[in-house]
């Protein structure tokens, strides 16, 4: 159980929970009982981590077939590499939570029909074309596009629409922008950390293409332009309630330690510490729009 825990990478859930509380939580807490449906919440929320996991197990088998984690690796054990668990093992784990997401979104497909059913077929396809396939994106630098695209737009505007059945006004476009630009400090990272380890396998990342001052340049960029785009939504005003202020605060606070640190310190096994700084950014990105929307 132990291997299977570490090969759905648990630190990397938040990419999935956050969009999906983001692009509920304008109907769910707008104070009209009526608006939103907390049964759809929950359903859109399993399924996406059902997604989110198979991605990650795909990943786990098919660099490891590639050769792309070696003995070098700074960031965390990788089941298969490693042979914690084997190759056909941890794909069949994949197949069967992208199953699994397909059963639990039954009940949002009956509410919102067809483009649930698209979204979803879409999302399973990249779970395995992020790493797998004929033109596998982590490996042609296009990770952090796919982030914005489906960690951002799709899965909030997608929430978004399960709720209401409307893709949303700009206010929710610019959430998704948020929250796939919040996502990317992930995945930049982990690309900057692994930059020497993806340059010998020919894993050609943003990081590896053009260097490690872009990387750092680009981390500084998704921490802090979704700061600029919710002074934006406001107005150019900090939030009206106090506890929605103290959490902006600290995500901007979080964004700032953690390009700092990027600077300061070359990839290491110590950027894992900046990662799970980077999840806790996007958390706090979601409890400030919670608390806006909430009105505290």
């Amino acid at each position: 159980m132990k291997a299977w825990i570490l090969a759905a990478r648990p630190k990397t859930l938040p990419a999935a929970v956050i969009p999906v509380w983001v692009g509920a939580m304008p109907r769910l807490l707008d104070g009209d009982p009526g608006s939103g449906s907390w049964i759809l919440f929950w359903c859109t929320l399993a399924s996406c981590l059902g997604i989110q996991i198979a991605t990650n197990l795909f990943n786990d088998a098919i660099d490891h077939k590639k050769g792309a984690d070696t003995g070098d690796r700074l960031g965390p054990t990788r089941v298969t590499a490693s042979g914690l668990l084997s190759s056909r093992a941890v794909m069949r784990g994949a197949l069967g939570f992208c199953v699994l997401a397909a059963l639990i979104s039954l009940p949002m497909v009956l509410e919102r029909g067809w483009p649930v059913v698209a979204i979803g077929l879409v999302s399973i396809y990249f779970a395995y074309g992020y790493t797998g396939g004929p033109f596998p994106l982590a490996y042609r630098g296009m990770g952090e596009l796919f982030v914005i695209l489906f960690f951002g737009f799709v899965a909030v505007l997608g929430s978004y629409f399960v709720q209401s059945g409307e893709l949303g006004g700009g206010a929710i476009w610019i959430l998704g922008l948020q929250c796939g630009f919040y996502s990317c400090v992930l995945i930049a990272i982990n690309n900057l950390r692994d930059i020497e380890e993806d340059r010998q396998t020919e894993k050609k990342t943003l990081a590896v293409r053009f260097g490690k001052t872009f990387a750092r340049w680009e981390i500084a960029l998704f921490c802090f332009v979704p700061v600029l785009l919710q002074w934006y939504s406001l107005g150019w005003a900090m939030p009206e309630g106090l506890f929605s202020r103290i959490a902006f605060g600290a995500g901007i606070g979080a964004g700032v330690v953690i390009v700092r640190s990027v600077i300061q310190f070359e990839p290491s096994q110590r950027y894992n510490r900046f990662l799970a700084l980077g999840a806790l950014q996007l958390l706090l990105f979601g409890l400030t729009v919670s608390l806006i929307a909430a009105g505290k």
